[in-house]
């Protein structure tokens, strides 16, 4: 009976279950006419759609429901949470009729706000006075919001966010003052004010645009008003507009410096284009390209074209030039390829381009006193197997005062590694066989010295020259008595060139003429010199207890003979003869003026010596340990000269002696060189000119030269104050440490420096009177306080009694951003240059501003 009863409650639970499955499935579509007993859609109960959506979630120490008003009320440390923002405040009204929230910070007896409204929203911190947002359109309204992006900070005294992309700002202040960003001041030292900005962000990048903007510092307005500004807050390079400098030069007006447009180019370049813009008719373009690839290379191109106009047309001082400058630098990385390089360093300006210069660097820099341009491009082949590198060179030089170029192109030259001719029979080399070393290459050239306006013209390549030249050098060298160095060597030189001169008298003209006869031609010499070197050492000591204990000389004699022949004589056919003005027969080089040089005239059988020598001195010393203290008399003391036993007159050269000392603990550093002729020079009534005779003794100076050089510093002469033990109180004010004593001055270090040089040259030769130069220059700074430094220079024509060059100076650490003063007083061009430059990244190249004067060369200053 039981097993029935549960057999019958089974089926009826398996009937219940599938039923109910059948009841779940959805209906078959009705026919049309079909009766329709479902409910009609305006039975249908619609939920009103939430009008947040996402929990607002709440908390404050004081919390109040307004029911009837459907308003929140949240006093003291409120806060609201709601998606991805964070609201903290003093108090927090919530109005559900209105979907706004309203925050306002913490207000003191006054009103006035001390504790601002803090704002979280996608990782940014915003602090602001009063705020509001509506949870349904998504937009806020903040007063003297306080918004950080990137490097500097904005403080503007409405803030309207249009949705999370788009804010926008009345009368609003951007700073990158670090101090005031990390609130350890309450006021910036400089800020950007603008009455309109625009702040759009993005996932990747954010920017700033700009109306009317003015720069302030210290709450004081400076000339620097622009008329926009775009700054973009992103650590990917961004396209936009140059923000230029302005001003006024007494020779060509007002101006605007640098506006200009940026423009990135793929991964490794990027493009300026700046121009310069002058109200009398003076106008300059710059393009700047950059270029980089990690682990390759890099370099940069640079151009400079533009026109000088000074005075007023039509009046005698009115003048107008134009002129250019090409800039090429490539370098590359040492990893890329170690068996190929290239570089290059070109710079090709025109003629005048330092002589009017539209920028005031080239002054500052002295570029304006370069009488010579050089430029060079070079690719350099070197091999795993092959002992040897090629170099190929492209050069240009320009001079300026001649208006002649000099052009090298191209240039190569082949180097040989240094080998051993023999091999060494026991594994070490002996004798003089086992150490000889050759040494060869071979160097071609095309070379040419022309006119500016003639390069790569017909002209240019008549005067072209081709020259192609090999040098062999053997070596070698032994030891002579265990105290004795005997080397031997000898030089091969081959050339070849393109052209050879003819030389002869005209008499009709009354000129020499030299004609350029195109043919290949060479010569080839050669010389050899053996030399005998060693070392002595003598000591000087004195009695025990003087001040000086000892003194040590070290000598290094040489003696070597040079053997050539002559190469002027007639069997080489390296010279020929031509009858000059007064008939006598005078010898030249078919050589003289090719670029693979002259062989030598005359023989030469000559005994050369060299003596070195250096001087040391003890002395006994209380400041060193050990009692005794080393001072170097001479450093290096050399005589040098040679005896041609070939010569037919004067085989005595001029002797030369050159010296080095140091003194004062190798602070003043002293360099001398002295060149005496053995024969006597004699001169006839009213020449200036002078012969040099056979009279040998006389030993009259030819050539004397000093050069001092004495860098001083406080660290030489100052003593070591401990101003933590003579000052009680202690301070530090931007990360700098004061001492202040009792009358509460501070004191700190004043660090300062003086380079002084001084130069004395003298030279005569054959004449009556020698020439003298003079000169004394002075380089250095001072530290007037940890953030002001003072520097200059100057040099003094002792001759002429006049000064020089001469740049005064002075720079200014501000904190945020730098001021700095240059002046050139009085010269050719007087200058001063003022400069104030934003340290942040984002602003060093945008926002600067320079006061420049620029006056004619000799006009009153």
């Amino acid at each position: 009976m039981a097993k029935t009863v549960l057999k019958n409650i089974l089926q009826i639970l398996i009937i219940l279950i599938f039923n109910n499955f059948l009841a779940q499935k959805t209906p078959e579509k009705l026919p049309k006419n079909a009766v329709n007993d479902t409910i009609s859609k305006k039975d249908t109960i619609v939920v009103k759609k939430e009008s947040l959506d996402d929990v607002l979630r709440t908390k404050a120490d004081d919390q109040r429901r307004d029911i009837p008003k459907k308003m929140t009320f949240l006093n003291k440390n409120a806060q609201v949470k709601y998606q991805d923002m964070q609201i903290d405040a003093d108090y927090i009204s919530i109005d559900d009729n209105k979907n706004t929230i309203y925050a306002r910070g913490k207000q003191d007896s006054l009103g006035k706000i001390i504790e601002p409204v803090i704002t979280l929203q996608g990782g940014k911190k915003y602090e602001t006075n009063e705020f509001s947002y509506n949870t349904k359109t998504k937009q806020a309204i903040a007063f003297n919001a306080r918004t950080e992006e990137s490097e500097g900070v904005i403080i503007a005294q409405k803030t309207k966010k249009y949705n999370d992309s788009v804010y926008a700002m009345r009368k609003a202040d951007y700073t990158t003052d670090d101090y005031f960003i990390k609130k350890k001041d309450t006021t910036a030292d400089y800020f950007m004010r603008a009455y309109n900005i625009k702040l759009i962000k993005t996932k990747t990048k954010s920017q700033i645009v700009t109306g009317p903007i003015q720069m302030f510092i210290e709450q004081v307005p400076t000339p620097l008003y622009l008329p926009f500004a775009i700054l973009p807050f992103s650590a990917k390079r961004a396209a936009g507009i140059l923000i230029p400098s302005f001003g006024e030069r007494e020779d060509v007006g007002f101006f605007l410096n640098g506006i200009g447009y940026y423009q990135p180019i793929g991964e490794h370049f990027d493009l300026k284009v700046l121009a310069d813009i002058y109200t009398k008719g003076s106008w300059n373009l710059r393009p700047q390209m950059n270029y980089q690839k990690k682990y390759r290379y890099s370099g940069s191109f640079n151009a400079d074209v533009g026109t000088m106009v000074r005075g007023i047309k039509g009046l005698d001082d009115y003048t107008k030039n134009s002129t250019y400058r090409i800039n090429w630098t490539h370098s590359q990385d040492s990893k890329a390829n170690p068996f190929l390089t290239f570089s290059a360093s070109v710079d090709i300006v025109s003629t005048k381009f330092y002589n009017n210069p539209l920028n005031n660097n080239y002054i500052f820099n002295q570029n304006v006193l370069n009488t010579q341009q050089n430029s060079t491009v070079t690719l350099t082949k070197r091999f795993l197997k092959l002992p040897m590198t090629i170099t190929g060179t492209a050069s240009y030089s320009q001079n300026f005062a001649t208006g002649l170029a000099d052009l090298r192109l191209p240039q190569m030259n082949v180097a040989i590694n240094q080998f051993y001719l023999f091999k060494s029979k026991t594994g070490v080399r002996q004798g003089l066989i086992e150490n000889i070393t050759v040494n060869t290459g071979f160097n071609l050239t095309n070379f040419v010295n022309t006119q500016e306006n003639e390069l790569f013209k017909k002209e240019m390549w008549d005067k072209m020259q081709t020259g192609l030249k090999n040098n062999i050098a053997l070596a070698t060298n032994t030891t002579l008595a265990k105290y004795f160095t005997f080397s031997l060597s000898a030089n091969i030189d081959n050339a070849l060139t393109t052209k050879t001169l003819n030389r002869y008298y005209d008499p009709i003209k009354n000129i020499t003429v030299d004609e350029i006869s195109k043919n290949l031609s060479g010569y080839s010499t050669f010389s050899t010199t053996a030399s005998l070197q060693t070392t002595l050492y003598g000591m000087m000591k004195f009695k025990k207890g003087s001040a000086v204990e000892a003194v040590r000389h070290m000598m290094t004699p040489s003696i070597g003979f040079t053997y050539s022949p002559d190469f002027s004589s007639p069997n080489f056919g390296y010279y020929k003869n031509y009858y000059n003005a007064n008939g006598a027969l005078t010898p030249y080089s078919i050589f003289e003026k090719g670029i693979v040089g002259s062989p030598s005239s005359g023989m030469v059988g000559s005994l050369g010596f060299n003596i070195g020598n250096n001087i040391e001195m003890k002395i006994k010393s209380k400041s060193d340990s050990t009692g005794v203290k080393k001072i170097k008399i001479f450093e290096s003391l050399n005589l040098s000269g040679s005896y041609n036993f070939a010569a037919k007159d004067h085989p005595w050269s001029i002797f030369t002696i050159n010296g080095q000392s140091s003194f004062f603990n190798s602070k003043l550093t002293v360099n001398t060189s002295l060149s005496l002729d053995p024969y006597k020079i004699e001169f006839l009534p009213g020449q200036d000119t002078g012969i040099r005779t056979e009279k040998f003794g006389a030993f009259s100076v030819q050539g004397f030269n000093v050069q001092l050089s004495y860098p001083l510093s406080s660290e030489i002469f100052g003593e070591k104050t401990d101003y933590a033990k003579k000052y009680s109180s202690k301070g530090e004010v931007r990360n700098e440490n004061y001492y202040f004593d009792d009358d509460n001055y501070a004191h700190f270090d004043q660090a300062w420096t003086l380079n002084i040089n001084a130069n004395y040259a003298y030279s005569k030769g054959l004449s009556r009177f020698g020439n003298k130069i003079a000169s004394l220059g002075l380089d250095g700074s001072i530290k007037l306080t940890p953030y002001w430094n003072i520097n200059g220079s100057t040099h003094y024509d002792m001759v002429t009694k006049q000064l020089a060059y001469t740049r005064i100076g002075f720079s200014r650490d501000q904190r945020s951003f730098t001021i700095n003063f240059n002046w050139v007083p009085f010269g050719q061009y007087k200058v001063y240059d003022f400069f104030i430059g934003i340290k942040a990244n984002i602003l060093s190249d945008a926002l600067k501003y320079k006061d420049r004067s620029f006056t004619q060369p000799n006009a009153p200053f």
